[in-house]
């Protein structure tokens, strides 16, 4: 992964949990090589037993051992753990931060004149079972190197892309909120079955199926969505008397505004951090 030492989380949640999983699975570094810090005593030991990493309750050993660390804590106390960390820290570090709506300005203003280097990430849920999606923006001074090292990190729990911060809001709206949006359709689906008369367990796989299913076509890459859309759809059949419905109920409009309206109130919920930032500086 091109660096030495331990790689460290300051975090140890379901999302650390999956780069986990994910990078000691692809084999990029191994469990003894990585330090996790976690106040909570369950998920230390959950984590030790699962996945044969080092897990302690302070951050010191991480930022003291590790020069590649992923910071995996709630947004609202990210900010006071990088204070509390700041004469630990130095140009040795490269961070990546995880947490959500938290923008590299204020990241960087964190420990401005430690001299290390910062990347931002928005990855998603589905990461917990290594298929998730992640945007990667870096902050000033990351070289190749670290960018690449973050890279691998990521595309072990499914794909990333390097993005300007500029369309992280736009990532968020999309990906990152996107697996409720999904998981509202499948239980809709669900519910739809039980109303037309099929028993529950049935609803629900022949749902999940039909989903996992159609996303699988659609990776595969040979056909456009619509050009699979239109096989399915006979002329004066089932599926254009139901594709009818979700026309007349606007489906497609209501999705875009979704994506739309996450992704306006992950710019707004930035530029509070930010705000909340300069008061404080």
């Amino acid at each position: 992964m091109g660096f030495s030492g331990k790689l460290g989380f300051v975090g140890g949640g379901l999302m650390a949990e999956a780069l986990i999983k994910g990078i000691t699975g692809a084999g990029l570094v191994k469990g003894e090589e990585i330090l996790v810090a976690d106040p909570s005593s369950a998920r230390r030991a959950l984590l030790e037993k699962d996945y044969n990493v080092t897990a302690v309750s302070e951050a010191t050993a991480v930022w003291a051992e590790c020069k590649v660390v992923v910071l995996a804590v709630k947004p609202q106390v990210l900010t006071a753990v990088l204070s509390d960390a700041r004469e630990q820290i130095n140009a040795g570090h490269l961070l990546i931060s995880i947490a959500a709506g938290i923008p590299l300005a204020v990241l960087e203003g964190a420990v401005a004149g430690r001299g290390c280097r910062v990347i931002r990430v928005m990855p998603n849920t589905p990461a917990i079972v290594l298929k998730g999606a992640s945007a990667l923006s870096p902050g000033q001074g990351v070289t190749p190197e670290d960018l690449a090292v973050a890279t691998s990190i990521f595309d072990a729990v499914g794909v990333s892309f390097v993005l300007e911060e500029s369309y992280l809001d736009a990532v968020t709206g999309l990906s990152g909120s996107g697996p409720a949006y999904v998981f509202t359709f499948i239980e809709s689906l669900i519910d739809a079955g039980v109303k037309v008369g099929l028993a529950r367990p049935v609803a629900q796989t022949l749902a999940l199926q039909t989903v996992l299913g159609s996303v699988l076509l659609a990776l595969d890459g040979t056909k456009h969505p619509a050009e699979l859309r239109a096989m399915v759809t006979s002329p004066g059949g089932t599926t254009i008397a139901g594709l009818h419905e979700l026309e007349k109920g606007a489906f497609r409009a209501l999705v875009t505004n979704a994506v739309e309206a996450a992704t306006n109130r992950s710019s707004e919920l930035g530029r509070q951090v930010v705000a909340g930032a300069g008061k404080k500086s």
